[in-house]
């Protein structure tokens, strides 16, 4: 029986968290939630949670800071950071107090799905039912195994994630791991067979497809809801990526 500990300082989110999976399937057998970091950390100390899922900001509190306290307490729990900012400020400090994954509000229950089936698997050695084991490990882009790149590349595929909404480039990324933008890329495109751009562009079709075949949103709204302010610019990159527009795919 695993144990869940979920934080965040809007009770309706908590609520909202607790009912967008089945958590019992997965073998939660134990649901604790928590308002602040301080009632957050007690009862993680209590109960020892395999999993916790807390909100980037709690109150006036970070929900990052938490972690790190955790991680020195030495509690063996997998972290995923959920928020309402795409900042890289945010994804950070998130990538190093060694959180799993970076998930942007609304979370889409596919993409939290798929997490804590990831997490299941890989880190807490468990089973998933009716579910190939091997597709949670591997990048949705890439076709190859997680583990199978290097830490460095798992970071930026990681920053992608947190931030494929926003302008996000291979210059801004460079920043932010101070290192020559040039050099980078070259990197990324020796390790993935892929320009970092092209990746981008991909991943962010992925999730509009994703969205596209879930949802009855208009197709502008997801647009825009993946990086792409542009509607024209976005059809444009659809087309060519799917091989159709986004009305005929959701036919």
């Amino acid at each position: 029986m695993y144990k869940l500990l979920i934080v965040d300082d809007e009770p309706q989110i908590l609520e909202g968290m607790k009912r967008t999976l089945n958590w019992e399937k997965y073998g939660f057998g134990c649901i604790e939630t928590s308002e602040t970091v301080e009632d957050a950390i007690s009862k993680a100390v209590a109960i020892y949670p395999d999993l916790a899922i807390f909100d980037v900001c709690i109150g006036k509190d970070r929900g990052y800071d938490a972690i790190h306290r955790l991680n020195q307490l030495g509690l063996p729990a997998k972290y995923i950071i959920m928020s309402g900012y795409s900042e890289f400020e945010y994804a950070q400090e998130a990538i190093r107090c060694g959180v799993k994954d970076y998930l942007l509000k609304p979370v889409n229950r596919s993409i939290l799905q798929h997490v804590v089936e990831k997490i299941i698997v890989e880190d807490l050695h468990g089973t998933i039912e009716g579910t190939d084991h091997d597709d949670i490990n591997i990048d949705p882009v890439l076709g190859v195994r997680y583990d199978s790149l290097s830490k460095l590349i798992n970071r930026i595929l990681l920053m992608v994630k947190s931030e494929y909404t926003q302008n996000i480039s291979l210059k801004v990324v460079a920043e932010q791991f101070r290192m020559n933008g040039t050099y980078l890329g070259q990197l990324f495109l020796k390790e993935t067979q892929m320009k970092f751009s092209e990746y981008v562009m991909a991943y962010r079709m992925l999730r509009a497809r994703e969205r596209i075949l879930s949802t009855d949103e208009k197709i502008a709204s997801i647009a825009i809801s993946v990086g792409y302010p542009s509607l024209s610019y976005f059809y444009t990159h659809f087309h060519s990526f799917f091989g159709k527009s986004p009305s005929d795919l959701r036919k």
